[in-house]
């Protein structure tokens, strides 16, 4: 039985770019990298999906509450 060949998400991230500029096919990455055409393909919608996460920063992120800020406004309310 084969095992699994993995791919580092550098690699991934390489090829994608290279898929989403255009200078090549998906067939031509696919032999120049020796991958699966629909891995390249896959490798690409992920890239494009995930791009905007890229630029959000921590404004993307959910602040951190502390207990004791939880405690305060559980204190008012009763």
């Amino acid at each position: 039985m084969t095992k699994r060949k993995r791919y580092s998400a550098e690699f991934k991230a390489k090829v994608a770019l290279e898929a989403i500029r255009e200078e090549l096919t998906t067939a031509e990455l696919a032999k120049k990298y020796g991958v699966h055409p629909t891995m390249i393909s896959g490798w690409k919608r992920t890239a494009i999906e995930n791009m905007a996460s890229a630029f959000g920063g921590a404004a993307s992120a959910e602040p951190a509450i502390s207990e004791k800020d939880v405690e305060k406004p559980h204190a008012k309310i009763g």
